[in-house]
């Protein structure tokens, strides 16, 4: 069983607040088990998205885990991320949409290894 999608957002968001990085939730989908997209806004008109990991590399043993992939290897403009949303979005209503900013690129997630 794995951790409710909102408490790990929660959590995530505390994560970020206490490195002194800004975040928010855009939108808020399902409780129990909406997929998690993760914008980090650079603040100079570009971004990077991070996606739920397959399913395929989770570990039934550590069921609070939450595997990220990075949407792409370089910083894209914000309005390419925002497209992918959006088409993310009308796929699965249930997703979740946390937007953080860090002129750095910090995202303090767990990257599934390629």
């Amino acid at each position: 069983m794995r951790l409710k999608t909102s408490i790990w957002v929660a959590a995530y968001l505390r994560r970020c607040q206490a490195a002194g990085v800004f975040g928010a939730v855009r939108r808020r989908g399902a409780e129990e088990a909406g997929a998690v997209f993760v914008k980090v806004a650079l603040l100079d008109g570009n971004a990077m998205l991070y996606v739920p990991a397959p399913q395929t590399v989770y570990d039934d043993s550590r069921p609070i885990e939450r595997f990220f992939l990075a949407a792409s290897k370089e910083p894209v403009p914000e309005r390419s991320v925002e497209e992918r949303l959006q088409k993310e979005v009308r796929f699965d209503p249930d997703a979740w949409i946390v937007e953080t900013e860090d002129r750095a690129g910090r995202h303090f997630l767990d990257l599934a290894r390629d």
